[in-house]
């Protein structure tokens, strides 16, 4: 074979070597393009798709968040489509089904974290998948796993406002009924406190302020007993039965981390006779969030009081910031919120409490 004929041979493999390699780029040129299409028009014409990570079914109030996004989800029409999944106050199910979720995709995450001392692992899980995560009322032991992802907020109340308002309900009823209240006369207020988690920052500050608010207008406090109920009317209503029958004549009045445990209480107390209308027989006990079976019991005059968690407000902030998340806009984008000294987390106030003064007619 000739030179001149290689040389031509060469001329034209090379040529189709070039022809190739332009295809090849504008074919993942256009693959790319039509990727951020796709991308545009599924976040502008379908409903975005939001996972909702629920620490347990069964609990009053996130049960509550969960209704109340269904109806906002209504009122947005083709706009946003919640997905629920329910943790069983379990966190190997919920990891199991994040997993899952991280596998199959999603626009949003909104996490209702079962332990909080995981928010790390499971932030760092999310952040690999590039997916923009809302973690909201159970709030990680610190503000730092949230802090490490560009695309992480908390959602979340201001515990010590909920032990303040707490402690305002007692402190107006022991001044008006403090003979009803007071049972050995010691001019003490002896407590009950059931506590959600001992290592829950929020349920600790509720603890505190609760007591504290007490102690500033110079009414004195003493603790008979706290148990830590996990949130949980069960626990609540177990642990009351054994502290009453230990306590029945020292304890006064019974604060509550929420109101799912205040319930409990109230159910083991009448038991024992209490709290059933007989002012003289009626231990106030007060806690958060004014479910409806917990206002039910207030209107009754069973129950001094509850603080009031709003779970629409919830659902409204999760919303709009989640959908600015979703559009790579920051959270507080175009609302009416603002974050806290951590520029991580949002505080939604509590709008007063339910109360009743179950002594006065």
């Amino acid at each position: 074979m000739s030179l001149v004929i290689m040389e031509d041979k060469m001329k034209i493999l090379k040529r189709i070597l070039s022809f190739i390699t332009i295809i090849f780029l504008m074919s993942a040129t256009l693959t790319d393009y039509n990727k951020k299409v796709i991308s545009i028009v599924s976040a502008e014409t379908i409903p975005s798709k939001v996972s909702v990570f629920l620490l347990d079914f069964t609990d009053d109030f996130i049960s509550e968040i969960r209704q109340n996004l269904e109806d906002v989800q209504k009122e947005n029409p083709g706009k946003v489509e919640y997905t629920f999944y329910d943790g069983k106050s379990n966190q190997v199910i919920q990891n199991e089904e994040l997993d899952k979720v991280l596998q199959e995709g999603t626009n949003l995450i909104l996490l209702n974290i079962v332990d909080r001392a995981y928010s790390k692992e499971v932030i760092d899980r999310i952040k690999e998948h590039n997916i923009p995560v809302i973690l909201f009322n159970r709030e990680p032991l610190t503000p730092v796993p949230i802090q490490s992802y560009s695309k992480a907020l908390y959602i979340g109340t201001d515990s010590a406002q909920a032990g303040e308002l707490q402690g305002r309900m007692l402190i107006d009823t022991w001044n008006t009924s403090k003979t009803y209240i007071d049972k050995n006369g010691d001019n003490i207020m002896q407590y009950f406190m059931l506590e959600g988690e001992s290592d829950n920052t929020e349920a600790i500050l509720r603890t505190k302020y609760s007591i504290s608010t007490i102690d500033k207008v110079g009414i004195k406090t003493q603790q008979v007993a706290l148990e830590s109920c996990n949130w949980r009317e069960d626990l609540a209503y177990n642990a009351t039965k054994s502290v009453f029958e230990k306590y029945k004549d020292q304890i006064e009045v019974i604060i509550a981390n929420d109101d799912t445990m205040a319930i409990g209480a109230i159910k083991a107390l009448q038991e024992y006779g209490y709290n059933n209308g007989d002012k003289s027989k009626t231990i106030p006990v007060v806690g958060v969030d004014v479910t409806p079976e917990a206002k039910e019991l207030i209107e009754k005059g069973y129950m001094l009081g509850s603080v009031y968690q709003d779970a629409r407000s919830y659902a409204e902030a999760l919303y709009s910031c989640g959908m600015n998340m979703i559009g790579g806009k920051s959270p507080i984008a175009d609302t009416k919120y603002i974050l806290d000294d951590t520029r991580v987390a949002i505080r939604l106030p509590q709008k007063g409490y339910f109360y009743k003064n179950i002594f006065v007619e």
